[in-house]
């Protein structure tokens, strides 16, 4: 286990913010991994335990090790909230094996929503990074744009990366205060089709609340995707 130190706080939606701590010396993952953080000597507590996973959502070339989080009405949301720089948290290696597969030949679909975002942003940005040649279709269902973490950065990303695309859809469009010119409505079969190209052979990776997984692992089996080309993770709302 690693002490490591907060460096800023960031809002990157509402209700949405990115706390970036510092990266001890040798310290290695992979994008999609994830990480334990455990509140150090935390003021506040509850039944669920100083201990979250979180996505890490920075990328492995950045300088900091990054999470995000909604920010709920718990003990270990309103430590992190109220934890000044310089405060503490200890981490354990990454571990996971969320990482996109190797073969280029075919492409990596993600399906995402709310917060499922955070290991997609670190592969997105590290895909970008290292130039690589795989063909990246980031699909990404939130209420509003007003909801949509990283919606500026990963529409950005695309002019670094000639092979990512990013299919943004909002579901809740008149609650916005928000023009919102892109896709609306859910993730459905006929969404995905739209934006992924025919006789590739994808290989779709899912993150985001369990009831959203749940729901694209049954359309992606409704399309006749084979249970070996999915890959999923489900996040628990802490």
């Amino acid at each position: 286990m690693q002490k490591i130190q907060l460096v800023r706080k960031d809002t990157v939606a509402e209700g949405t913010t990115m706390f970036s701590f510092t990266k001890p010396e040798g310290f290695t993952h992979v994008a999609g991994q994830t990480v334990d953080m455990t509140l150090v000597e935390p003021k506040e507590t509850d039944a669920e335990g100083p201990m979250r996973t979180f996505s890490i959502t920075s990328a492995p070339h950045e300088g900091v090790i990054a999470i995000a989080t909604r920010m709920r009405d718990t003990a270990f949301k309103h430590t992190l909230r109220d934890m000044p720089v310089g405060g503490e948290v200890s981490i354990e290696r990454p571990f996971g094996s969320f990482a996109p597969h190797e073969n280029t030949a075919r492409p990596a679909v993600f399906l995402s929503g709310g917060i499922g975002i955070t290991p997609f942003h670190a592969i997105v940005k590290d895909a970008a990074h290292k130039q690589l040649a795989h063909t990246l279709v980031l699909f990404y269902s939130n209420r509003r744009p007003e909801d949509t973490a990283f919606l500026d950065e990963l529409t950005a990303l695309q002019q670094q990366n000639k092979n990512y695309k990013l299919v943004a859809t909002m579901t809740d469009m008149e609650k916005s205060a928000k023009e919102w010119s892109g896709e609306r409505g859910y993730i459905d079969a006929s969404m995905i089709k739209k934006y992924v190209p025919e006789g590739t052979e994808p290989i779709y990776y899912l993150a985001g609340p369990q009831t959203m997984v749940t729901a694209m692992r049954g359309v992606l089996t409704g399309m006749g995707v084979s249970n070996d080309d999915i890959r999923f993770e489900e996040f628990a709302g802490y």
